[in-house]
């Protein structure tokens, strides 16, 4: 499976366009909803809530706005923005004032007289935070100033609107009156005549991007996968080069060993370093690098082929190709890196098979159910998927908070699969043996791992055994490595 410069520079550049594309379209349904929820004449506003203070007056952080003129005649709407501002206040019969002037003539109305700015607020749970500005001078009412660009003022809600203008600008609430200790029942609004030519903008251009980049990475990952070795039903073709073993006798299906089609091995090197491995992580970060792009083409190849399989039964074989070869890269890393630490020989950039103490590899199916194929990735799958997450650490909770469910991801700990790495590699640094016992059991807990992603990615039909299939060879494979290569020594059982 050659890695044909021309294919990986169009796979690259399919994924940089789709991930953009995916980006746009990701920021023009938020722009969409947020021009949905304003509606007509709305707002996007924030809850009602209450801001007390015991100062004569209330002001937001001085708003710096610079706008280019007016908006192009070809657009909707009247302006770039419109804020709206509503008070009403907390004590019966007292009388509110709100309004907006520019920075310089408010501070200089406030020149000497105690107010609070408000400088952040937190919803969730309403928390806001103010600066004290201190003074010992008592302002004049703020109804008879002449300065205000917009403001409002009496009994009950009191609401200003205002377009956004150039300038620095100040919001201030405060006692009609001007007395001290303010108790106000607050909300701010904004709207936008712009959401909707953003939101079209961003879906055209998404559109246009994912329309270019999707048939790029599939070209590219067609290509890759056109050339790569022969997938066959019932084991897997040996490697050029390498003296293929005597198949093994027929195991029934129903016995403990029943071989499952996606094969997973890995050899442990007798010779491993003993601190090597606290730095593969930071070694293997060009292949991290690699199999990000990697990864993201697989996500769109297998969508492709889940519509193929389901109008034609079979799953594109370039396509499967490539991405058993993805599966099968992504496992050596993870063999050499962080899942196994089970050999020091540096993983080879390539997706096709090769002498390399780890391995993977699935047998091409000749034919796939149409239906199945609709409902294994995500609900035939749960029980899989829910003993993965307690291997790998990557379940989440969810919980109540303010009546809204919230969901949170479990890092208050190492994942067992993590933990039993660790304790590899602390053994193997101490006493330079990796335990033959440990390593049979993180290779099979990796493998159950890769044949459940083998089903998910819609690879297989045949579901996934209950099991830990544990040692370096899989019950059903053909090894790629030559027997006669030296296993590893005994160490602590």
């Amino acid at each position: 499976m050659s890695m044909k410069p021309g294919r990986v520079i169009m796979l690259v550049a399919g994924t940089l366009a789709a991930l953009l594309g995916f980006g746009l379209l990701a920021g023009s349904l938020g722009v969409g909803w947020a021009n949905y929820q304003q509606g007509e004449n709305g707002y996007l506003t924030t809850p009602v809530e209450r801001y007390e203070s015991p100062s004569y007056a209330l002001t937001t952080p001085e708003a710096n706005i610079v706008l280019d003129g007016e908006l192009p005649a070809i657009l909707p709407g009247r302006s770039v923005g419109r804020v709206m501002f509503r008070a009403s206040a907390a004590v019966p019969g007292q009388e509110v004032f709100i309004g907006i002037a520019r920075q310089q003539d408010v501070a200089d109305y406030l020149a000497g007289v105690r107010h609070s700015e408000v400088i952040r607020v937190e919803f969730r749970p309403f928390q806001p935070r103010y600066r004290d500005i201190p003074g010992n001078r008592t302002p004049a009412r703020p109804g008879d100033q002449k300065f205000w660009t917009v403001s409002d003022q009496g009994q009950g809600t009191r609401q200003i609107e205002w377009d956004l203008q150039s300038g620095n600008w100040v919001v201030v609430i405060m006692n009609a009156d001007a007395g001290s200790r303010i108790t106000f029942d607050l909300q701010a609004g904004v709207r936008s005549d712009l959401l909707w030519p953003v939101f079209l903008g961003l879906l055209v251009a998404g559109i246009i991007l994912l329309a270019a980049g999707v048939p790029m990475i599939v070209a590219g990952a067609a290509g890759l996968g056109r050339h790569g070795p022969p997938h066959q039903e019932g084991g897997a073709a040996p490697l050029p080069g390498v003296r293929a073993p005597v198949p093994p006798a027929p195991v029934p299906p129903e016995g403990p060993a029943a071989a499952y089609p996606a094969r997973l091995s890995g050899y442990l090197d007798p010779k491993l370093s003993r601190g090597l491995w606290l730095i593969k992580w930071f070694l293997a970060i060009p292949h991290l690098i690699v199999l990000f792009f990697l990864w993201f083409a697989f996500v769109v190849t297998t969508i492709v082929a889940g519509f193929a399989i389901l109008f034609t039964g079979k799953y594109p074989r370039s396509l499967f190709s490539f991405n058993v070869g993805v599966l099968r890269w992504t496992w050596r890393v993870c063999f050499y890196a962080y899942s196994a630490i089970g050999t020091d020989q540096y993983p080879p950039f390539t997706l096709a098979r090769t002498g390399y103490p780890a391995d993977f590899d699935v047998d091409y199916p000749l034919r796939l159910s149409r239906g199945l194929v609709l409902v294994k990735s995500w609900l035939l799958a749960i029980p899989h998927l829910l003993v993965i997450a307690a291997f790998t650490g990557s379940a989440r909770t969810w919980g109540l908070r303010n009546g809204v469910w919230v969901g949170y991801q479990d890092t208050g700990g190492i994942s067992l699969l993590g933990l039993l790495v660790l304790v590899a590699g602390v053994i193997l640094l101490f006493t330079g043996v990796y335990p033959k016992s440990l390593f049979d059991l993180l290779l099979g807990i990796n493998r159950w791992i890769y044949r459940v992603v083998a089903y998910t990615a819609l690879m297989r039909d045949e579901y996934p055994p209950f099991r830990l299939d544990m040692g370096p060879a899989d019950p059903g494979d053909r090894p790629a490595m030559d027997p006669g290569l030296p296993r590893m020594p005994e160490g602590p059982q």
